[in-house]
């Protein structure tokens, strides 16, 4: 008997374990199509930053720490000679690129603001903050205009945070460039100021991007 009440609390004890250390979820990961990887939304008191993924129908919303985007090896390209666009690196070193404009076969994230209504943030405005990149090497964000002139929304080359106010009602995509190949993380946060004057944040939200050589 006491043998058998042993061996049942060893068994008892290695499933405790295993069900300790099993993930409470599935990653998921996405390497071609549209999400709206900053994607804020009021829920009557307070805003939320995560990933509506509509590569799927109908679309989901998931937590920013369920997903990695993965920049597949089509994105690779060489850094512009055009000196506008130095913080990328030096001309003709490789550098990925998930676009301002979709590309078939490669991960197109955008910013989406439409979740939040008019009149509830003063300026009915909210501030995107890059806190931190960790990673083999640089993280931007830009945008170009129909002349290629980029406009630099996020840097982590020349230093963090970076702030980047966007208007609510907005859907919007930019470039990602990552500057080498290997796994970055970014952590997000969104902030914003309620219409009675309270200063309220999404909280810290890291996203995963692994880039294919």
């Amino acid at each position: 008997m006491k043998a058998g009440r042993l061996a049942g609390s060893l068994i008892a004890g290695v499933v405790a374990a295993v069900l300790t250390v099993a993930p409470a979820h599935a990653v998921t990961t996405i390497s071609s199509g549209h999400v709206d990887a900053v994607d804020v939304d009021w829920t009557g008191s307070a805003l939320t930053l995560d990933l509506l993924d509509s590569t799927v129908t109908p679309p989901v919303d998931r937590q920013p720490a369920d997903v990695v985007l993965n920049a597949v090896s089509a994105s690779k390209t060489t850094v512009p000679s055009n000196s506008a666009y130095s913080f990328l690196g030096t001309p003709g070193s490789p550098v990925w690129i998930l676009p301002q404009t979709q590309m078939s076969g490669i991960v197109w994230p955008g910013f989406d603001t439409e979740g939040v209504p008019s009149g509830v943030l003063s300026g009915n405005t909210v501030t995107i903050k890059l806190v931190s990149v960790n990673g083999p090497a640089d993280l931007s964000v830009y945008t170009t205009n129909s002349f290629g002139t980029p406009t630099v929304w996020f840097d982590s080359g020349n230093g963090l945070p970076d702030n980047r106010s966007i208007a609510i009602n907005t859907h919007a995509h930019a470039n990602w460039a990552f500057e080498a190949a290997g796994t970055y993380t970014a952590v997000f946060e969104v902030t914003a100021t309620t219409a009675g004057g309270t200063a309220i944040s999404t909280g810290q939200k890291t996203y995963t991007f692994t880039v294919q050589p």
